[in-house]
């Protein structure tokens, strides 16, 4: 019964999350490090993403009206091949 009382004590993250101290993961201690020298531009919360260009809308209208006529097609010759 020792053992699994060890066990348990090794898992307990109760105790462990009671620490007094507790040491920062290595990204955040990286980033510290990265930021003391150069520390980096302030940026908005949810910032902008730079603008996308658009289509016109024509470009748009003729891919969905190409892609409807490539299926009719498809369906046309699919009806044509099969027996009845």
């Amino acid at each position: 019964m020792p053992e699994q009382d060890d066990w348990e004590r090794e898992f307990d993250h109760t105790w462990a999350n009671s620490a007094e101290h507790k040491e920062p993961s290595a990204r955040a201690r990286m980033l510290a490090a990265r930021w003391k020298e150069n520390p980096p531009e302030p940026a908005p919360f949810r910032a902008d993403p730079d603008p996308v260009p658009r289509r016109s809308s024509w470009v748009s209208t003729a891919v969905v009206l190409g892609c409807v006529a490539v299926v009719i097609v498809l369906l046309g010759y699919a009806q044509m091949r099969s027996p009845y």
